[in-house]
């Protein structure tokens, strides 16, 4: 007949395998720890590469030849999507002095002192 393990027996078991559950445990933090420092330095090397963005932007209209049809300040929540394109601050004054409307929300003819 078997004897069955005693109680110390049972309580030294109950630690090898708690300390090898907590090993493997801590080593899978780690990794994700590992992992979110990782992340973060790319995040961080991704700002520092971006190029600044533009002073100003000329969002052109919609359908064929696409006319100017706003100027923005290059920080503007407003001036979003594919038909908004960087422009020199010589640029934007000539268009505000040709007639092309300024952003309500920027307002880049104050920025520019070109005031209708």
């Amino acid at each position: 007949m078997t004897e069955s393990p005693s109680r110390l027996e049972l309580l030294q078991f109950a630690r090898r395998v708690l300390l090898q559950q907590t090993r493997a445990s801590l080593a899978q933090l780690d990794r994700w720890i590992a992992d979110e420092e990782h992340r973060n330095a790319e995040r961080r090397r991704g700002e520092e590469r971006r190029p600044p963005p533009p002073e100003w932007l000329l969002q052109r209209g919609i359908g064929t030849g696409r006319p100017a049809a706003c100027i923005h300040r290059g920080d503007c929540w407003a001036a979003k999507g594919v038909r908004v394109q960087a422009i020199t601050e010589e640029q934007a004054r000539r268009a505000l002095h040709e007639d092309v409307a300024a952003c309500a929300h920027c307002n880049p003819d104050t920025s520019l002192g070109v005031l209708e």
